[in-house]
C-alpha cells in the first residue's frame, strides 16, 4: 500500500494526500478490438495490458485516432473485445450476456461525458434519479440521496432547474451527482472539461480530486496532458498500444523533455 502526496507541480491544485490499494478493480488483458469496413478488418486496439487499482486517479492520454474513446468503451462495458479480457472487479465482460453486463455497467460503473448527457426536459434532480430507473440496490433512500449529492456539488438551489437553466460547469456537476448516485466501484470520465473554460474546468478537476481522496476510484479519459498531471498515474495510448504507463511525476518530466526537444529542434531549423 503507497501514500502518494503531490510534492512539485507548479500551478497545479495540490493533490489529497491518499492511500491506493493493490486491489484491482479493472484486469485489462491483451485487449484487442478490431471492426470490418465490408471485407477489411481495421484494428483499434492491438494488444493492450494494464489494471487499475482501488483508490486510484487514473488518466488513459492519446491523441486522436490513437484508440482511447474505443478503450473507453471497453471498460465501460458498453463494447466487448475481439478478443482478450477485460474484468471488472473480477467480472470477466466477454462471459456475461446483454442483461447481465446492463446490471454490471449499471452497479459498477459510473458515467460523465464531455456532453454531459442529461435529459434537456428533466430537472437536475431527476436527472441525477434517472440511474435508479433501471439499477437500484436494497435499503438506499435513493430521493434523499440525490438531495445529498446535489447539496455536495454545489447545486442545493438548482434542484428543480433544467439544464436549459444551468450553466456548463454546473450541468457537469448534475452528471458528477448522477454518476454516484449508485454508488459506483469506478467513476469513467471521457473528457469531462472539454466543453468548459479554463475556470469552471479547474473547479470540476478540484471536485474530481476530493472525490477520489474520499476513495472513490476515477478513470479520465483525455488528450489534455495538462489535465493528466492532476491525476496519480498516466497511460499513455498512440496507434493502438500503450507507449507508457508512468506516475504523474515521470509523466511531468518527460513532457518537460519532450517540449524542450522539439524547441531545440525549432530553434535548429
Amino acid at each position: 500500500m503507497t501514500n502518494e502526496t503531490e510534492t512539485a507541480n507548479p500551478g497545479l491544485s495540490p493533490k489529497v494526500s491518499k492511500s491506493v490499494s493493490k486491489r484491482a478493480v479493472v484486469e485489462v488483458k491483451d485487449l484487442r478490438k478490431s471492426y470490418f469496413l465490408g471485407k477489411e478488418e481495421v484494428p483499434i486496439l492491438k494488444g493492450i495490458n494494464f489494471n487499475v487499482y482501488d483508490g486510484e486517479f487514473l488518466a488513459i492520454v492519446g491523441p486522436s485516432g490513437s484508440g482511447k474513446s474505443t478503450l473507453m468503451n471497453m471498460l465501460g462495458c458498453l463494447d466487448r473485445p475481439s478478443s482478450g479480457a477485460v474484468l471488472v472487479n473480477g467480472e470477466d465482460v466477454n462471459l456475461l450476456d446483454d442483461n447481465q453486463l446492463a446490471y454490471l455497467r449499471g452497479k459498477e460503473i459510473g458515467f460523465i461525458f464531455q456532453q454531459f448527457n442529461l435529459v434537456p426536459r428533466l430537472t437536475a434532480y431527476e436527472n441525477v434519479m434517472l440511474p435508479t430507473y433501471a439499477s437500484k440496490k436494497s435499503g438506499i433512500d435513493y430521493p434523499k440521496k440525490a438531495k445529498e449529492l446535489l447539496k455536495m456539488v454545489g447545486l442545493e438551489e438548482r434542484m428543480k432547474h433544467k439544464p436549459s437553466e444551468l450553466s456548463g460547469g454546473q450541468c457537469q456537476r448534475v452528471a458528477i451527482a448522477r454518476a454516484l448516485i449508485n454508488d459506483p466501484t469506478i467513476i469513467l470520465a471521457d473528457e469531462p472539461t472539454g466543453n468548459l473554460d479554463s475556470k469552471t474546468s479547474e473547479e470540476v478537476m478540484a471536485f474530481f480530486r476530493e472525490l477520489n481522496g474520499k476513495g472513490v476510484t476515477i478513470i479520465m479519459i483525455t488528450h489534455n496532458n495538462e489535465l493528466a498531471l492532476r491525476t496519480d498515474r498516466v497511460v499513455t495510448i498512440r496507434d493502438g498500444l500503450i507507449t507508457s504507463d508512468e506516475s504523474v511525476e515521470e509523466h511531468a518530466i518527460h513532457m518537460k523533455e519532450a517540449l524542450e526537444a522539439s524547441l531545440l529542434s525549432e530553434i535548429k531549423i
